[in-house]
């Protein structure tokens, strides 16, 4: 999408296929917040769309999820990176014809990642930066 290659500053160019594939979920970090409450080794999901490597991202800060597909395709599924005063979570399962958002792992990490993303504390005047930075942020998104 155009916010998530402005936020990454490249093309975020990867390779996929429609398929229909189960893709297994491997939970790398079970401490991090975004996944709480999962206590398995990995989630499953039936009939996803492959995504795979490479992927044109920078390297997260914290790798979460590395997908696998029954193709034999690897994908880092779950990425995340800080930005200035802001978090990213980068989720891959879920298409508009699959469906993985009904899917209760799925939602939960869902759930967690809005609330790792809630920031701390502002750390700059939004009256004084929101108004310019949205404008320059539509007008590129438009482009």
């Amino acid at each position: 999408s155009k916010p998530f290659k402005l936020l990454m500053g490249t093309t975020c160019n990867l390779g996929w296929r429609e398929s229909d594939d189960k893709e297994r979920l491997w939970i790398l970090d079970h401490n991090h917040p975004i996944m709480a409450g999962l206590n398995d080794r990995f989630i499953e999901l039936e009939g996803e769309e492959t995504y795979t490597e490479p992927f044109g991202i920078p390297d997260p800060d914290k790798l979460l999820l590395i997908g696998w597909y029954n193709g034999g395709e690897v994908f880092r599924s779950g990425c995340i990176w800080r930005r200035e005063n802001g978090k990213i979570f980068y989720f891959q399962p879920g298409h508009e014809t699959c469906k993985s958002f009904y899917n209760p792992y799925v939602q939960q990490i869902i759930k967690n990642a809005v609330h790792w993303a809630v920031p701390n504390e502002i750390g700059y005047d939004l009256d004084n930066t929101c108004p310019q930075y949205k404008t320059k942020v539509i007008d590129e998104f438009n482009a």
